[in-house]
């Protein structure tokens, strides 16, 4: 089997959580089946992350990256009391360790009573 882009998507597809890979511009190129359930219309691809977020992420967001550039691996945001998730900056970078965008990395919550849900009922439970 060669791996090119339909297996690789096919792989991020399978992946339960939503994966945004913004490049550095911040404009959305990549989206995984999870992330178009989990935000819909909010976040679409060829358009500016910053279309879903409100002024104050901005120069947050922006910092990251600036941060990433400068060496640092991935990094700490915020804990989302309204979810339960910790969220985390994740650069990705080149061959040659260059920062080629990002993407968000969330550590959702598990239901103890129910281990064993897949991670979409859990979603569709929450919204």
């Amino acid at each position: 089997m060669e791996i090119n882009e339909n297996v690789l998507g096919a792989i991020l597809d399978a992946y339960p959580y939503e994966i945004v890979f913004v490049d550095t511009t911040h404009t959305v190129r990549y989206m995984n089946k999870t992330a178009k359930e989990r935000y819909g219309e909010r976040v679409q691809i060829g358009r500016s992350l910053f279309n879903c977020h409100n002024e104050r992420t901005k120069p947050k967001i922006e910092a990251f990256l600036k941060r990433a550039e400068e060496g640092e691996g991935e990094m700490f945001e915020v804990y989302n009391r309204k979810t339960g998730e910790r969220e985390f900056f994740t650069p990705v970078k080149d061959t040659d360790g260059i920062v080629i965008g990002y993407f968000e990395r969330h550590e959702v919550p598990w239901d103890p009573e129910h281990p064993e849900e897949m991670m979409g009922q859990y979603w569709l439970r929450r919204i």
